[in-house]
């Protein structure tokens, strides 16, 4: 019901293997990755090469954070994602 954030355009395109399961499921408005990312931003910004960060370790990480998500998903978690997200932890 909540699954992944929405991916900017381009990058479910370089998805290979069972890393495509994560297209099958209907993008959400928070979960395990965008908590873990929260400050993303923040986190490039301090990049030298903020694109480059981004495409070798924080968009592999979203990637097995997600695919971790799918494969062992309880209704419960999701709760506590959206009580998360809500409360700002």
């Amino acid at each position: 019901m909540w699954g992944r954030a929405p991916d900017v355009p381009g990058y479910a395109d370089r998805l290979e293997g069972e890393q495509r399961l994560l297209v099958t499921v209907r993008p959400g408005i928070t979960g395990p990755a965008t908590l873990a990312y929260r400050d993303e931003e923040a986190i490039l910004a301090a990049q030298p090469d903020p694109e480059r960060y981004n495409d070798e370790v924080i968009y592999p990480d979203k990637v097995r954070i997600n695919l971790e998500y799918i494969r062992n998903w309880r209704f419960r978690d999701d709760l506590i994602y959206i009580w998360k997200t809500v409360k700002g932890d």
